[in-house]
């Protein structure tokens, strides 16, 4: 489950590098999915999938150390630091990551994402 799950994230994030975001989560997540964002907002799949249509690419991203809680065969959560890096000279974006899965139809797809922002280290 860990790796189904892990290599949806790995998915999820290269979307985000190549600008093809929106698609990707319009087809993964839950119809009534949320993303709880780092800038104090909460998404929709609509909201979500209008706002990737319109955001800059993310230039890479790493994935660290990742742990999962199974909730039940068809349920789990997916928690992980994630780092996101735009552009050379801008710092890189640092949160812990928590994904909710639920599988539907036989897919898993994903109904709540929520980013914590680490705060910069001095």
């Amino acid at each position: 489950m860990l790796d189904e799950l892990l290599d949806l994230e790995h998915q999820g994030w290269k979307s985000l590098c190549n600008s093809t975001g929106a698609d990707f989560y319009g087809q993964n997540m839950t119809s009534d999915g949320v993303m709880v964002l780092a800038h104090g907002q909460v998404f929709d799949r609509q909201a979500v999938i209008d706002s990737l249509n319109e955001a800059p690419p993310w230039r890479t991203y790493d994935i660290v150390d990742e742990r999962l809680i199974a909730l039940s065969d068809d349920h789990a959560i997916l928690v992980y630091t994630g780092r996101a890096y735009r552009d050379e000279n801008e710092p890189a974006f640092i949160a812990l990551m928590s994904s909710a899965y639920t599988r539907q139809d036989g897919a898993w797809r994903l109904a709540l994402y929520q980013q914590t922002p680490v705060p910069a280290q001095p």
